[in-house]
């Protein structure tokens, strides 16, 4: 036997090392686990005929959706915690959730080698489908309190997603659980705001810059709150990073062309970067200190 891995070797061929497991006729197998022929099964291009950079497009896409679920069931886990004032945890699910991002920021790099002469053979197979219509990328945005009644409308036709939809419509923010959080820390947080209409999408509210600014000048005092506030920024500057790359990836990708769901394309995405889930915490930036 030794003699057999020996010559192995010398023909440069690894031996795999004893224990290590072969027979899976009655065992779970990685593929198995991970249900790899459903996933890889997953890839269909529609061009005719089939354009060599679509499976790139595709599996980007893909992989993002991927990656938004896993942003979404975090997210959700992290409003439970702060409901239960558990930070540790909360942040926890934070700092998960922004290198997501930053991975998605970066994975735009794979798809800018797509050229526009590239794209433009397989784009119009296409059809109406886009990145607008994705029910998982609005879900983020609503718990993370972008919420707009009006997006329903594009999912009256999946009655799961248009349920889906309105559950997070109807439920409070990553932020508004926060704010409680706050005002069970005794911090004076105004009561109109911790009862307000969650269904609303979240607009800066002036009068919690006090409340931020107390926690900023003592930060030792406030020392979980202080930690929290500055996960809360991360993850923004994370998710804006990526709104970024997305925007220069389209424009470099198809100019300013409209874009495929209808949208005006790079102007649709460049209003996106005024978005913000959190503006008190950029604002009280301006206070701190004077």
């Amino acid at each position: 036997m030794k003699g057999d891995q020996d010559v192995s070797i010398a023909d440069g061929e690894r031996p795999i090392e004893e224990g290590v497991r072969t027979d899976f006729r009655s065992r779970m197998t990685y593929s198995g686990y991970l249900d790899l022929d459903k996933l890889l099964d997953a890839q269909h291009p529609v061009s005719e005929p089939v354009h060599p950079d679509e499976l790139l497009f595709i599996i980007q896409h893909q992989t993002t959706e991927l990656w938004f679920k896993l942003v979404l069931h975090e997210l959700q886990a992290m409003r439970s915690y702060l409901q239960h004032e558990d930070v540790s945890r909360a942040r926890k699910g934070i700092a998960r959730v922004k290198h997501i991002f930053r991975t998605l920021a970066e994975q735009w790099s794979v798809l800018a080698t797509l050229t526009p002469s590239e794209y433009s053979e397989f784009r119009g197979f296409l059809g109406s489908a886009s990145g607008f219509q994705s029910y998982q990328y609005r879900c983020v945005e609503f718990i993370l309190g972008n919420k707009n009644a009006g997006m329903l409308r594009v999912f009256e036709s999946d009655p799961a997603h248009h349920a889906g939809l309105q559950e997070l419509l109807d439920a409070p923010t990553v932020y508004d659980a926060f704010l409680h959080f706050l005002s069970a820390r005794d911090h004076d947080v105004p009561a109109q705001i911790l009862h307000r209409d969650v269904r609303k999408a979240w607009v800066e509210q002036p009068e919690l810059i006090p409340v931020f600014q107390r926690i900023y000048e003592d930060p030792d005092a406030h020392w979980a709150e202080y930690a929290m506030c500055e996960d809360l920024v991360d993850l923004e500057d994370a998710f804006q990073l990526w709104r970024f790359r997305h925007l220069r990836t389209v424009q470099r990708t198809i100019g300013y062309k409209q874009g495929t769901g209808g949208s005006s394309g790079v102007g649709f995405l460049k209003r996106a970067l005024d978005l913000t889930f959190f503006p008190e915490l950029y604002s009280v930036r301006t206070e701190i200190g004077k």
